[in-house]
């Protein structure tokens, strides 16, 4: 064999395809005669109706996704109202008292959440004797400001899940710590629980419960010593 014998290999043919975009122009022919399987079977196409198909495919893939993209941008649209509406009704409670019971109130109201609660420490001396500001230990207090970001995941015997209605049914819980301000310790915490061990899972994203927690946050703190609240 001669050693400058070069068998032409399919990269080749690929290769010379791709550099003479011109050769089924002149070679029209030859696309009506290719035969191709159709990829749902054994049956073969044309290279024309191969392409088509593949086409077709590509679409209905890019129509899954533009509906994927609408249905997530309806459901951004309807927790930002319901957001907004918290915010608007906190804004109206006109005595710094009602605050936590607003708040719990809007939670469950707006985001279906079955139960939630809150505590606040270090309140100003004319609500030490509000239920919200009584029965928190130092530990819950340390618990609180050592949480960087909301815990979610089952209900493994926390205090603040005694802070409930019904601390029984919490089988999944989301516990937020209150801040006036980002790395200052938390004054407060909040607590939603379920009874679906599957409502708050460890491996959630949490941007939006903190910022629920940064929303609370600024309105609780018309209750801190401070403030000067009714």
């Amino acid at each position: 064999m001669n050693p400058t014998d070069h068998s032409i290999t399919e990269d080749d043919i690929a290769n010379f395809l791709a550099n003479t975009p011109d050769f089924f122009e002149r070679h029209a022919e030859l696309l009506a005669t290719v035969q191709l399987s159709s990829g749902h079977g054994s049956r073969a196409v044309s290279l024309q109706e191969r392409q088509a198909g593949l086409l077709r495919d590509k679409i209905k893939g890019l129509e899954s996704k533009v509906v994927e993209m609408i249905r997530h941008g309806q459901e951004n649209v309807a927790i930002a109202e319901k957001l907004q509406r918290c915010t608007r009704n906190l804004l109206l409670t006109a005595h710094a008292r009602d605050l936590p019971e607003t708040i719990v109130g809007e939670l469950k109201k707006q985001f279906a959440v079955p139960q939630a609660a809150i505590k606040v420490w270090t309140v100003n001396g004319i609500f030490s004797g509000e239920s919200f500001s009584s029965g928190i230990s130092d530990d819950a207090r340390a618990f609180a400001s050592s949480l960087t970001a909301p815990y979610c995941g089952v209900n493994s015997g926390f205090e603040a899940a005694t802070w409930l209605p019904e601390p029984a049914s919490a089988m999944s819980i989301a516990l937020v710590p209150l801040r006036s301000a980002v790395g200052q310790e938390a004054f407060g915490m909040l607590v939603l629980a379920s009874p679906d061990p599957e409502r708050f899972q460890s491996d959630m994203g949490t941007e939006f419960l903190a910022q629920i927690g940064d929303l609370a946050g600024a309105a609780l703190t018309r209750l801190l010593p401070q403030a000067d609240a009714e």
